[in-house]
């Protein structure tokens, strides 16, 4: 907590913006409103999917989420091209996400525009994040489409952007709740319920809630040793709580302001890697406590200044429990907490209609404690100051769209024990631009380039015997070429929406871990690797005929990623572990009146679980379909949705993640009302 405090002294001049956050809604109430009312539009057809973005964009909104059989963020993105969810199976299982085979830590999750960050590893589990309170979700690669954002937000290869819902209501309709709940195999209840509340013409709320309790067991098929025995998946259970509010001020869309606060809270059992002629199960246990609370501001003026603030404190805490591990006390017990403090102030000018520049700045304290149950060398329980700036500009000419950012970091840190990793100072370089060669013809050809790093975390420099302090950070170039068309059609297919995108990503200092012995082993900079991929989507749907209505979607990834560190090594060339080269993501589905029935089906190629690429290595690939029929309907003026959804349709037997057997033909019902 000391060290935390140490940096308190040096942000204090970020705290007027926090002072801003809060002060600037109750001050602009006598400025000029200068929204303007524009005549209502009708639309006669559905809305074309965005896919006419200077950077590749994917995006997902809430009404899909039964469509694709989605139950957490992970489930709801795992279609979207150049996505691998490393996913150690169950519904409690731990869930990270790979974008063009960067890995995790190249990924940034953003929450309402403000990022979800862990120093300890880098790795955001997407199965803690519940689509109870998600408006849409959105994958980026490269950087978002607006310039006037955190600086952080400039800080990954990849961003995946989470909007939760935002009250949309009226005088005569001051409230509405949603109840509901979800039920179905492996004992899964989970009740939720929303409230959204106006309170005047300015100020409203919004308070989720949910409670999820499962026992996690599954049966599966072991066939290590040629029996096709079947088992059962014990120590999978889980029981989690979640609460999530959020208070609003709008004066228009021009002015606004938000504060918000979440609570999650999990206890978990860790089933463990299935071993040959082991019956023992696994008894290790993980906890949970994570809490934020963030505010944000938001104005744009008349004159083209666009002002936007952040503030962020957060605290993470998880405890890791073995009860059998082989030490005097016979149990290994873990305990980390993880704190931040975060501002940003973002400023943006229109210099011309068509030319905008904007400058961004961030700084973050993180800190990591830790507490072992036995003897240990002390902990250095490091304290990280973070400082970023980005300026960013984005020009239109003609039929060129051009953006470039310039991200400046500087990372410091101290330690209390031990040596603290050296002060890291970098640049890094944004470029993208787009050209439509037709007027008014749909076509469109993007390009960009980036060059990022991920820096180590905590658990890379300073954990256990592994840990390196003179580790460098993961320095990424990135490639892309691509084209997108989309238009609306007059006969039976509503509109057409196709993507293609050829990439190539360079990464240099890759932090692997390296065996020393048996028993030992420490982390290095010691990887080079080069990613060569085609991402390409469709997207269509057809009109309304006699009521019924079809949709298409179908995305094909191809991804190269290979080990070009050492020539004379055997792994040379070899494609990196838990890397399909393959894999199609279809989703199709037809609505009538009040139902809508859907299938979905991802098919992986074949993979490794090391670098060595070997027979033993071997992971087979999977074509998994997954079904869904939703009704909706009016009970007495209250908005009714049902819902019945089949995972593993076919019931197969299959591994994502070596040794850890995805559950195989589960149900879920789900039964939801808005009054």
């Amino acid at each position: 907590m000391q060290g935390i405090e140490h940096y308190l002294k040096s942000i204090l001049s970020f705290l007027p913006g926090l002072f801003l956050c809060f002060v600037l809604p109750f001050s602009v109430n006598a400025q000029t409103d200068t929204a303007k009312k524009l005549n209502e539009v009708k639309i006669k057809t559905a809305p074309i999917p965005q896919v006419q973005s200077m950077t590749p964009m994917q995006q997902i909104s809430a009404n899909a989420f039964e469509q694709y059989s989605a139950f957490d963020v992970a489930g709801a993105i795992r279609n979207f091209s150049g996505v691998n969810i490393k996913d150690y199976g169950g519904i409690g299982g731990l869930k990270t996400v790979s974008v063009r085979g960067l890995g995790a830590n190249h990924t940034a999750v953003l929450y309402d525009g403000v990022l979800l960050n862990d120093a300890e590893n880098g790795q955001v589990d997407l199965s803690k994040l519940n689509l109870n309170n998600v408006q849409d979700i959105t994958l980026f690669n490269g950087q978002p489409a607006t310039i006037c954002m955190p600086a952080r937000s400039f800080t990954a290869a990849s961003i995946l952007s989470i909007r939760t819902i935002k009250p949309a209501l009226t005088a005569n309709k001051p409230y509405q709740v949603t109840a509901g709940i979800k039920a179905g195999s492996f004992g899964l209840i989970e009740p939720y319920l929303q409230w959204q509340q106006r309170i005047n013409d300015n100020w409203s709320f919004i308070v989720n809630s949910y409670f999820e309790n499962a026992n996690g067991r599954y049966k599966y098929q072991n066939s290590g040793n040629g029996s096709d025995s079947t088992r059962n998946r014990l120590n999978s259970d889980i029981s989690a709580k979640q609460v999530d509010g959020a208070l609003y001020w709008t004066k228009n869309d021009s002015n606004k302001f938000n504060l918000h606060i979440n609570y999650y809270d999990s206890d978990r059992g860790l089933p463990g890697a299935v071993i040959l002629y082991n019956a023992n199960p696994s008894k290790e246990r993980l906890w949970n406590r994570d809490f934020f609370m963030q505010t944000g501001y938001e104005r744009i003026w008349a004159s083209g200044v666009h002002l936007f603030l952040n503030t962020k404190l957060s605290q993470n805490y998880h405890r890791y429990l073995n009860p059998d591990f082989l030490n005097e006390e016979h149990k290994l017990d873990q305990r980390f907490t993880q704190r931040e403090i975060y501002q940003s102030a973002a400023l943006a000018y229109h210099f011309a209609t068509n030319w905008e520049v904007s400058y961004s700045a961030d700084v973050a304290v993180n800190d990591l404690n830790v507490l072992f149950n036995y003897p240990y060398p002390l902990f250095p329980h490091p304290t990280r100051l973070t400082i970023l700036n980005v300026l960013a500009s984005n020009l239109t000419l003609g039929k060129f769209q051009l953006e470039g950012s310039l991200l400046n970091t500087n990372i410091t840190e101290t330690v209390k024990a031990g040596r603290a990793a050296p002060a890291r100072h970098n640049f890094s370089p944004t470029l993208s631009a787009a050209f439509k060669p037709f007027e008014n013809s749909g076509f469109q050809l993007r390009a960009f380039y980036k060059y990022i790093f991920r820096n180590p975390t905590f658990d890379d420099l300073y954990y256990g015997g592994i840990g390196n302090p003179n580790l460098k950070p993961e320095f990424t170039n990135q490639f892309d070429l691509g084209a997108t068309y989309s238009k609306a059609l007059n006969g039976f297919i509503d509109y057409i929406a196709l993507t293609a995108d050829a990439y190539y990503n360079h990464v240099t200092n890759k932090i692997v871990f390296i065996p020393k012995d048996a028993y030992n082993g420490s982390i290095q900079n010691f990887g080079k690797v080069d990613i060569k991929g085609i991402d390409v989507s469709l997207k269509t749907q057809t009109k309304s005929i006699s009521g019924y209505k079809g949709s298409l979607s179908l995305n094909y990834s191809y991804l190269q990623a290979l080990n070009i560190t050492d020539p004379t090594s055997t792994i040379y060339l070899n494609q990196l572990p838990y890397t399909p080269k393959n894999t199609i993501a279809f989703n199709t589905g037809i609505d009538h009146g009040h139902i809508g029935l859907y299938f979905n089906q991802i098919i992986s190629s074949s993979r490794y679980y090391t670098n060595n690429n070997l027979p033993d290595d071997y992971i087979p690939g999977y074509a998994i379909s997954e079904a869904s029929f939703v009704y909706h309907t009016v009970l007495k003026n209250k908005p009714l949705r049902a819902s019945i959804e089949v995972n593993n349709l076919f019931d197969k037997n299959y591994f994502v993640v070596q040794s850890y057997p995805m559950p195989g033909r589960s149900f879920r019902l789900s039964i939801q009302i808005i009054i």
